[in-house]
Parts: structure tokens; C-alpha cells; sequence
């Protein structure tokens, strides 16, 4: 018998103190390369998005890496391409943190619609309330020190 699997994730990074510094403009630049990223990772990306302040990531993740390695080698060499590339000149780095939460096959259409939707949200819904009810959904408690 062989063996299967499919682990995925959606992860959630905001930019270095929050700064809207993810010019959507050039933001599918930034989304290719991270793409690119993932693929050599041996990773397969379902889709990514955001705006100004954060990404979201829906992926699944080889089980030979572990996921916090995961985002490291994402966050430290996407960081490094968008602060070289020109294209995002105010970007400073990616927030120390981050949400990520394990997801459902059944589920993967649903979220796929609402990290492709992420423009429409957010003109109804601020990051944080965004982040707290990803937050509840998944059963985590909330440290109040990491929000204003």
C-alpha cells in the first residue's frame, strides 16, 4: 500500500507593525513569487491573497517540513525579493507572528472564495475582527496583549 495525505493550511501574515506597505498594484508580483516559493518547497499553493496589512495562504504542506519551518523560509525569502524588487519600496518585513490553521478538504472551496474575496471583506471587516473570529473558529484562546 502506499501512503497519502493532504495537510492543509490557511496561514495569515501581517506586515512588519502593521503598516499597509502591500501596494495591490504590484501585490500579484508578490503572490507569484511566493507561489514560486511554495513550489519549491514541494508544496502545492491553492490560492493567496490579501491587501494592504496581510496575506492569506491556503496550502498544503509536504509532511517532511515542518509547518512553523514553513512560514520562516516563506516569511525570510519573500521579505528579502519584495524589499529588493522595487515593487513594494515601503515594505519592511513580515510580522514576527502569525495564524495558522489546519483545514478540512470539505471546506477547501469555501475558503478558497474567502481569501479570493479578501478586498470585498475588508471593506466590512477590520484585520483584527478578521483575525479574533479565526481566531474563536479554530478554539484558540486570545493573549488581548497582542491586540490594541
Amino acid at each position: 500500500m502506499s501512503s497519502y495525505r493532504k495537510l492543509i493550511y490557511h496561514i495569515v501574515i501581517r506586515t512588519k507593525n502593521n503598516h499597509h506597505t502591500l501596494d495591490q498594484v504590484s501585490a500579484d508580483n508578490a503572490y507569484a513569487y511566493i507561489t514560486g516559493i511554495i513550489k519549491k518547497m514541494n508544496c502545492h499553493m491553492y490560492r493567496i491573497n490579501g491587501i494592504s496589512d496581510h496575506i492569506h495562504v491556503l496550502t498544503d504542506i509536504h509532511p517532511s517540513i515542518a509547518p512553523i519551518d514553513f512560514i520562516r523560509d516563506v516569511k525570510a525569502n519573500s521579505s528579502g525579493w519584495m524589499k529588493k524588487s522595487g515593487f513594494f519600496p515601503r515594505f519592511t518585513g513580515w510580522s514576527d507572528g502569525y495564524g495558522i490553521f489546519t483545514c478540512s478538504y470539505s471546506s477547501l472551496d469555501g475558503l478558497i472564495n474567502y481569501i479570493i474575496n479578501q478586498q470585498e471583506h475588508h471593506r466590512k471587516t477590520t484585520f483584527e475582527e478578521e483575525f479574533r473570529d479565526l481566531l474563536k473558529e479554530a478554539g484558540i484562546e486570545i493573549d488581548e496583549r497582542f491586540f490594541p
